[in-house]
């Protein structure tokens, strides 16, 4: 027996009867020979951290917009927090933990530069329309090694697909990442607009924080105390009603008060505008995108408008706005 199979006798051994165990996956789209040191959800956890998607996530924008200053989130900061919320509460109900770390590492990946104003900009662009949760299949699916896609779980990519609000993910591990997502921007995003000095404690009620705490550390240990109280040998990840009911009046002043704030959103028309230009750009180039994206198109038939928003939400902040600035600010010249 090598170390994978014994790893997969231990989850057997320990983990709860409702967890999705590495041996029983529903497994991939191509059947590959089986690792002998990791189990499958190892696996996948290890290729989307290897990505070149994962790592562009650093330079893609959380909330703020080039913020001034080096403490606030960016999406991969974001999706670091969410991956170790999801892992303490599935360590405490015996669930997979590496499952659900391969969920919460991949959640994001098919995110746009500039959070959601691009996201924004590429749904009104789109006709197919652009989502950010199928974007971020598509990627582990299809874009990432050079169109070969990293052939990932079916219980992964299900997580991965169903981390929305409105989602329904197949399996408890899925279930805890869609909850850590919510709890983790909540939380953060509150830190930081406190940070920019937009949003105060005095904003939020205090019949809300008598319940939920005093401070966004109470808050967070809060949720994470209520899901692990009221699922644990349960068949489904849940919150009590009343503090589900709390998150979300929370969650409802930090979009009256952060996410639609003019300081905080006041250069995202730039970004939309900027996005929205490098669009049709490309939708009229597209022999100028780089030569992984042109083959999507002559070798493999996508379509056009599907691989011109590959291309784009593939792009860091930066990145963007340097094609951006190549593409249509005119350079300086003069005689040599």
């Amino acid at each position: 027996m090598d170390i994978r199979e014994r790893m997969e006798e231990r989850e057997m051994q320990l983990l709860s009867p409702y967890a999705a165990y590495s041996r029983k996956s529903k497994g991939r789209v191509r059947a590959e020979e089986e690792c002998d040191v990791r189990t499958a959800y190892q696996r996948d956890r290890d290729r989307i951290l290897h990505s070149k998607s994962f790592r562009r996530l650093k330079d893609k924008t959380q909330v703020f917009l080039a913020p001034h200053g080096d403490h606030y989130r960016n999406r991969l900061t974001h999706t670091l927090e969410v991956s170790q919320i999801a892992r303490t509460i599935a360590k405490a109900l015996r669930l997979n933990e590496d499952l659900v770390e391969a969920i919460a590492l991949g959640h994001d990946l098919g995110h746009t530069p500039f959070g959601h104003a691009g996201e924004r900009a590429l749904d009104h662009e789109n006709p197919e329309g652009f989502a950010h949760y199928k974007q971020s299949v598509r990627v582990v699916e299809v874009l990432e090694k050079e169109g070969k896609g990293l052939n990932l779980t079916w219980e992964v990519r299900d997580g991965i697909l169903n981390h929305r609000t409105s989602g329904k993910p197949s399996t408890l591990e899925g279930q805890i990442v869609r909850f850590a997502d919510k709890i983790a921007y909540i939380h953060h995003d509150m830190d930081d607009a406190q940070r920019a000095n937009i949003i105060t404690e005095d904003d939020i009620p205090i019949t809300l924080r008598i319940q939920l705490g005093y401070t966004t550390r109470e808050r967070l240990n809060t949720f994470v105390h209520n899901i692990i109280e009221n699922s644990m040998d349960q068949p489904e990840i849940r919150m009590s009603e009343d503090i589900q009911e709390a998150m979300m009046e929370l969650r409802k002043i930090m979009f009256q008060n952060v996410y639609t704030n003019k300081v905080a959103k006041k250069e995202e028309s730039k970004a939309i505008a900027m996005l929205q230009q490098l669009y049709w750009y490309y939708i009229e180039h597209p022999e100028h995108m780089s030569q992984e994206y042109r083959d999507l198109i002559t070798l493999r038939g996508e379509p056009k408008n599907q691989v011109v928003c590959d291309y784009l939400s593939g792009m860091t902040d930066q990145y963007s706005m340097s094609k951006f600035r190549e593409l249509f600010i005119p350079k300086s010249w003069g005689v040599v």
